[in-house]
């Protein structure tokens, strides 16, 4: 993660991050986003659902939730020392219609390059 001058965070899907090992299990981290449609997005996104057709206003939502809530959880990787996040997933709740919650999250750890 190099956005914002953020230092480089790993994040993989899987369990092992290639070329590296594991030296330490550092716990769970996550980034949590409750996230609610605008006025106009919910407007867009209702007409869209008329018509058919990807809905982009509520794909906008989402993606937006899911980016922060990646932030999030990279962030507090890197605040307890990590340098990878392996096991990420996300997860998403829906509280009420037009409001959900977005949780990325993962396992942070310290690696160590492999020597061959």
């Amino acid at each position: 993660m190099a956005e914002n001058n953020a230092p480089r965070m790993i994040v993989t899907t899987t369990m092992h991050v290639e070329g590296y090992e594991i030296v330490e299990y550092l716990g769970i981290v996550r980034g949590i986003v409750v996230r609610a449609t605008s006025i106009t997005q919910g407007i867009r996104g209702a007409f869209k659902s008329f018509i058919g057709g990807n809905v982009a206003a509520y794909e906008e939502v989402c993606e937006a939730a899911r980016s922060e809530a990646f932030k999030k959880m990279a962030r507090q990787a890197h605040e307890i020392g990590a340098d990878a996040v392996i096991g990420m997933a996300y997860d998403a709740t829906e509280f009420t219609p037009g409001t959900t919650e977005v949780l990325a999250y993962g396992t942070a750890v310290t690696l160590r390059r492999k020597t061959s």
